[in-house]
């Protein structure tokens, strides 16, 4: 698994995960010796839990609260990563279907409407082993529609960054926003001068 930014602030704990935490270190206080074993103790916690008054709980309840202004005051210094995720313009061309999920989108909905109630996971597996079973000669089709609406979006892509709309920071909007500013200087200037005449 990939490790995330190791500068950003511990997570914030819930009340449940502070009460597990108490309930792990009284474990080790009692039997030292005696390993934990995860699935029971967390289910034996989880029944605790469930069983304890709103009053027993508010004890957790506070310390959650504290760890969230603790993690908000964190948070609020922690800028993200260098090359941390950029929004996305909602006007940007939208990436095309690849050739699988073009042929998705045609065989969904007949395989749900001739197996009504079946999982979403069973519909994915069914799909995936009609695309395996499918010959060159038939995933033909899907993969010409595919370069088609491929190249469809690299001339949009092309036409949408030619128009300066991409990468907010920077290009044909920021360019001509500064020239206004420039321009609003240069009024300023000319309205103190003429004051001072």
């Amino acid at each position: 698994m990939a490790k995330g930014d190791p500068k950003k602030p511990k997570g914030k704990m819930s009340a449940y995960a502070f009460f597990v935490q108490t309930c792990r270190e009284e474990h080790k206080k009692k039997n030292p010796e005696v390993p934990v074993n995860f699935a029971e103790f967390s289910k034996k916690c989880s029944e605790r839990w469930k069983t304890m008054s709103g009053k027993e709980k508010s004890k957790f309840d506070e310390m959650a609260k504290a760890d969230k202004v603790r993690y908000d005051w964190e948070m609020k210094d922690y800028g993200p990563a260098k090359g941390g995720k950029k929004k996305k313009d909602p006007n940007a061309p939208k990436r095309p279907p690849s050739r699988f999920f073009l042929f998705c989108s045609e065989f969904r909905p007949k395989i749900k409407s001739t197996n009504p109630g079946i999982s979403i996971g069973d519909v994915a597996k069914k799909l995936g082993e009609m695309w395996n079973n499918l010959s060159d000669s038939d995933k033909q089709q899907y993969i010409t529609k595919a370069a088609k609406l491929k190249e469809k979006y690299e001339k949009d892509v092309t036409d949408y960054k030619s128009k300066g709309k991409f990468d907010g920071a920077k290009g044909p909007a920021k360019v001509a926003r500064k020239k206004v500013e420039e321009e609003d200087e240069e009024d300023e200037e000319e309205e103190e001068e003429e004051e001072d005449e």
